[in-house]
């Protein structure tokens, strides 16, 4: 829609996750390496955790895209799942001998013997779980037992659990503290800082063509204010003001174009939002014909 008026070869802030826009710093580029360093090591359990839109399933994707073929990958994108569930979804994609009569016992041994012939064609199997917060304790406790498969050298299957804070608040009780203790490493996603969400925004414009800066500072300072750091907010309200700019005819993207999208995004902070219904030079550009005519054009159809 504006990427030739920009200069861009696509849309810069879409809310797909496309490791192509993956930001390798601050915490994402800390949390990429825990894993990839406890999966070369074979260490086991591995946690990340992460606000809601801190780009979870972002980083995830791109742990995918770097493991080569000499991982067996199993990735859940849905942990809501039954303990039946669990393992049986973990016998097909390891290729395991499954039917859904099975008994328990009788599965696990299949698993077992899959696993471990695997190991011997020379791969290593990872589980990753992403949305491991909705995974149910009974689930999480046949998780426990799965990673119980082992030689008297090596773990046959490691596991890498990403989710929400409240991922932390399950695995604090009591009763699965025995899962807790064999979490090797952990790594949290933080929201960016000023600077982070600068980084940000200008390394995503230049990962979709564009080579000069196109937000202003105050725009980038209101940017910081409405997102709280948080990437995808960043995303949504970077969008809808590039959908303003364009609306308006602007080469570039100021203030007044982030205070509409602000104003027209309920998930922005109260900070920043409180930011633009403020500022004294708003309401000229509501006012104005392009202003009314932005507003209208985010609301009828910016995402």
């Amino acid at each position: 829609m504006y990427n030739d008026y920009f200069g861009l070869q696509e849309k810069p802030f879409s809310l797909t996750p496309d490791t192509q826009f993956f930001f390798n710093k601050l915490s994402h580029r800390n949390a990429l390496n825990t894993m990839q360093g406890a999966i070369q090591n074979n260490e086991g359990f591995i946690k990340i955790v992460g606000e809601v839109g801190t780009g979870k399933t972002l980083l995830c994707r791109k742990l995918l895209s770097l493991l080569d073929d000499r991982y067996q990958v199993v990735y859940i994108p849905n942990s809501y799942l039954t303990p039946n569930e669990l393992k049986g979804f973990v016998a097909m994609e390891i290729g395991a001998d499954f039917h859904e009569s099975m008994p328990a016992y009788q599965l696990m041994g299949s698993i077992y013997r899959r696993l471990l012939l695997l190991v011997k064609q020379g791969k290593q199997v990872v589980l990753i779980i992403d949305e491991a917060q909705a995974m149910p304790r009974d689930t999480l406790e046949a998780l426990r037992l799965l990673t119980n498969l082992e030689t008297d050298k090596r773990k046959l299957l490691q596991v890498v659990l990403i989710g929400q804070p409240e991922l932390d608040d399950t695995l604090a009780r009591s009763d699965l503290r025995q899962l807790t203790q064999r979490i090797v490493f952990t790594a949290e996603l933080t929201p960016f800082s000023r600077r982070g969400v600068l980084e940000y925004v200008n390394y995503r414009l230049c990962s979709a063509g564009r080579s000069t800066p196109l937000f202003s500072p105050v725009a980038m300072y209101m940017l910081y204010l409405g997102s709280g750091g948080i990437p995808r907010l960043v995303n949504l309200l970077a969008h809808k003001a590039l959908l303003v700019a364009f609306g308006q005819g602007d080469s570039t993207v100021g203030r007044q174009h982030l205070a509409l999208a602000l104003l027209d995004t309920p998930e922005a902070t109260r900070l920043g939002r409180a930011s633009a219904l403020g500022a004294h030079w708003l309401w000229p550009v509501l006012g104005s014909v392009g202003g009314v005519a932005a507003s209208s054009f985010i609301a009828g159809g910016a995402l």
